[in-house]
């Protein structure tokens, strides 16, 4: 039986599910803003994050939260990290592949962690210590244990497009020794995906916490290793991340720290 913290994740996030799939065909007609070149906020958004909030402080009102949308809220050691809408770009042009990430921290550590699929009704979710499950499932991370036969997840750093060069030099090199890449465009399900065994790692650059915190517990849970491109495992903390099975993990830190660490001198 899941823990009473985590129903409450995933009740929110089936609640948020069902309005952006109920809107998903109407898209043309919501309304957008510009947060950013390249960075956008839509209505549903913005009524997902309020209806998660909602339910959570139906249950939990002393608790505080941390929104893409609506920012930091109260001070509690009970930090709740919010993403109502990974893959707001899909979402807009009609791509049926985005997600709600839902994260609980407790005095600086995730505790638990869930992200919707609601276009394949896939609930991922994880508890410290209690594993890792898709739907009432148990998940592993990939046994893959070379990267010549390897299908890595990336994203490109669209909100920090000055880092480019460093990322291509780094993707120029990981895609010399595996078998292809896929860019889906929703950094919580790629995470999930790594949890799940269909991909078997991820990296990126230029992520926030709501990006990663619910999805780096998934793949810890799962038997993976997570950590930013300076070998730290508070990703929430970083702009950067690595998710991958341990026998993946050091070839692809091989590659990846000796250039990070250039480009940031």
């Amino acid at each position: 039986m899941a823990h009473p913290i985590l129903n409450i994740a995933i009740n929110a996030a089936h609640i948020a599910g069902d309005l952006l799939r109920q809107e998903f065909h109407q898209v043309a007609s919501i309304p957008v803003t510009q947060k950013a070149r390249h960075d956008y906020v839509t209505e549903i958004d913005k009524t997902s994050e309020r209806q998660i909030v909602r339910e959570i402080k139906r249950f939990h009102p002393d608790h505080a939260i941390l929104g893409e949308e609506s920012g930091a809220e109260g001070e509690s050691d009970h930090v709740w990290i919010i993403d109502p809408l990974d893959g707001t770009s899909n979402y807009l042009h009609g791509i049926p592949h985005f997600c709600i990430s839902i994260a609980l921290q407790i005095k600086g550590r995730t505790e638990f962690g869930v992200v919707y699929d609601p276009m394949r009704d896939e609930m991922f979710s994880a508890s410290r210590g209690g594993g890792a499950h898709l739907n009432n499932t148990r998940i592993r991370v990939s046994k893959r244990n070379s990267l010549d036969t390897a299908i890595l997840a990336t994203a490109f750093p669209f909100r920090q497009r000055g880092m480019m060069s460093v990322y291509t030099g780094i993707f120029s090199e990981i895609f010399k020794k595996i078998e292809d890449v896929r860019r889906m465009g929703a950094a919580a399900l790629d995470l999930s995906w790594v949890a799940a065994g269909r991909m078997d790692a991820y990296f990126e650059i230029g992520l926030k916490p709501w990006d990663v915190a619910a999805g780096a517990l998934i793949v810890r849970e799962a038997g993976g290793v997570v950590t930013d491109f300076d070998g730290n495992d508070r990703v929430e903390d970083s702009h950067s991340i690595l998710a991958a099975p341990f026998k993946l993990m050091t070839p692809l830190r091989k590659i990846i720290e000796p250039r990070w660490a250039k480009a940031k001198r």
